[in-house]
C-alpha cells in the first residue's frame, strides 16, 4: 500500500524526504485527523486515568491530583509516539523531537479540554474511584476532548505539523 492510500487519500505536498515519501499533506482528511486523535488521546487516557486513580486514591487535594494527571497525560502521550519512531529506527535523540513536534499542541489541547470539563462538572473533583461521577466525567471529558482536537489535529497535518512529522516514519 502506498503512503497516500494508507493516509485516507490526504495529498501531500513538498520534496521528498529520505523514505521517498513527500511533505506535509496539502488537505488531510478527517479520518487521518481521527486517527491521530485517537492515538494521542490513548496516551492522554492512560496517563490521565493512572494520575486521577493515584492522586483520589492517596486523598491528594484537586490541585496536585490535576498536576500529576495532566503530567502522566503527556508522559504517556509522548511515550506512545516515541515507541513507534524507535522501532521505525530513529535514534533517541530524534525520536524525542518527532514526539515532541508531533504531539504536544494535540496533548494540550486534549488536557486543557478534558480537565476543564472535570474541573467544571460539580463535585467531579471531590469523587471517588468507587462512585460513577468519577468515572462519567473522566470519559465525558476525553469525549469532548477527541471531538474539540479532532478538527485542530486536522489543521495542524493538513499544514505539515503535528503527526504529520510522525508519517515519514512509518
Amino acid at each position: 500500500m502506498d503512503h497516500t492510500a494508507h493516509h485516507a487519500g490526504a495529498a501531500h505536498e513538498g520534496p521528498a524526504g529520505r523514505d521517498g515519501h513527500r511533505g506535509g499533506p496539502a488537505g488531510a482528511s478527517w479520518s487521518t485527523a481521527a486517527k491521530a486523535t485517537l492515538h494521542c488521546l490513548t496516551g492522554c487516557a492512560v496517563g490521565e486515568i493512572l494520575g486521577m486513580a493515584i492522586g483520589t486514591a492517596l486523598l491528594w487535594g484537586n490541585v496536585p491530583t490535576m498536576v500529576l494527571a495532566i503530567g502522566l497525560a503527556f508522559v504517556f502521550g509522548y511515550s506512545f509516539t516515541l515507541f513507534a519512531v524507535r522501532r521505525a529506527g530513529l535514534d533517541f535523540k530524534s525520536a524525542i523531537k518527532v514526539a515532541l513536534a508531533a504531539d504536544t499542541v494535540s496533548i494540550a489541547v486534549m488536557e486543557l479540554v478534558d480537565n476543564g470539563i472535570i474541573a467544571l462538572v460539580p463535585g467531579a473533583m471531590d469523587a471517588h474511584l468507587d462512585e460513577a461521577l468519577f468515572w462519567g466525567a473522566l470519559l465525558g471529558g476525553f469525549l469532548v476532548a477527541f471531538f474539540v482536537t479532532t478538527p485542530v489535529n486536522k489543521w495542524m497535518i493538513g499544514r505539515g505539523k503535528g503527526h504529520a512529522v510522525v508519517h515519514g516514519y512509518h
